[in-house]
């Protein structure tokens, strides 16, 4: 009668465990970029500590080619969210694409400028003249360089803007054939690497640019809440990992990333860079957009012809995922 017992018991268990894992919501991220890179590491820790699993996700990573395709697949509907920056929306919606941001995930700008140290610059102004890489002339990095130009009183026109792509703005700073860029933390950190002293300005200093955000169609907040504001949940346990603990944070994130592999200590001085120069140290508010802020972006773009039609801001973006 025991093993009888013991046996229906087993069998509950095998039947609940099944139910529990067919239960779980198969859904695709999008990565503009490979998701590898050390500006996803967040994501990459959620996966690995199983915060998506314990939300009730079966999530699949993808990389779609770059930030306009992420924001064209989200919005109709081949991916159920994606990667973007926290401005897409007000660049997109006027071109006919649903989304709005569902999370920001920073407090400050993605991309800072940086010059070498031995091209003469030591001020924003003293840039006039000299080569600056962009990712694109349809990118952030362009986008941020504009606004930190006009901040001293240059244009475009006064300097040699080369949009170069994500190898080439790192190859062309350590070979001087760029005397700056508008970049990230780790590119600015494989030119260090390579013997290259550089020096940094950063773009929340004199513009209110922003970070990274997850970003979703108006169909899918609509139709599934649930596992919107599941994932947004699961990823920002993997940004507070980040900014409470960012030398374990790059153990686990080298130990999920064999790309990675003997590099904690160059993982973890990446991620302080980010909780300097992006995400901030607030994790009680991480994740929310600020109106203001986004206005003041908008007012930019369309003052730069960057955008032609102001969208109403409240449609580029919600944070009612955000809260607990």
């Amino acid at each position: 009668m025991k093993k009888l017992l013991r046996t229906i018991v087993t069998a509950v268990s095998l039947v609940a465990m099944a139910g529990a894992a067919s239960a779980a919501e198969k859904m695709t991220y999008l990565f503009p970029a490979p998701d590898f890179l050390p500006a996803f590491a967040p994501f990459k820790l959620a996966m690995s500590k199983g915060y998506y699993t314990d939300a009730g996700l079966d999530v699949t990573f993808q990389v779609g080619k770059g930030g306009a395709d992420v924001a064209k697949q989200v919005g109709v509907g081949n991916a159920e969210l994606g990667g973007g920056i926290g401005d897409t929306a007000i660049i997109v919606r006027a071109n006919g694409l649903p989304i709005r941001g569902v999370a920001v995930l920073g407090a400050k700008a993605l991309t800072q400028i940086y010059w070498r140290k031995d091209s003469g610059v030591t001020q924003l102004a003293d840039l006039k003249g000299k080569s600056i890489g962009v990712l694109s002339f349809q990118d952030t990095t362009y986008y941020n360089l504009l606004a930190a130009l006009a901040s001293v009183g240059l244009s475009k026109d006064d300097v040699d803007i080369q949009a170069v792509g994500p190898a080439g703005i790192i190859q062309l700073m350590i070979s001087g054939d760029t005397q700056a860029m508008s970049g990230t933390v780790e590119w600015a950190g494989a030119v260090r690497a390579a013997g290259v002293d550089v020096q940094m300005l950063p773009i929340n200093d004199i513009f209110p640019a922003m970070a990274q955000a997850i970003i979703a169609s108006d169909k899918i907040i609509a139709e599934k809440p649930e596992l919107v504001k599941a994932f947004v949940q699961a990823t920002i346990k993997g940004y507070i990992d980040v900014i409470k603990d960012p030398e374990q944070a790059a153990k686990d994130y080298v130990a999920a990333v064999p790309q990675h592999a003997g590099k904690e200590k160059v993982m973890e001085a990446i991620m302080r860079g980010y909780i300097d120069l992006v995400y901030g140290t607030d994790t009680e508010n991480f994740g929310t957009f600020d109106e203001a802020r986004m206005k003041a972006v908008q007012d930019f773009y369309l003052k730069n012809d960057i955008v032609r039609e102001a969208v109403p801001i409240a449609d580029t973006y919600t944070n009612q995922f955000v809260a607990k």
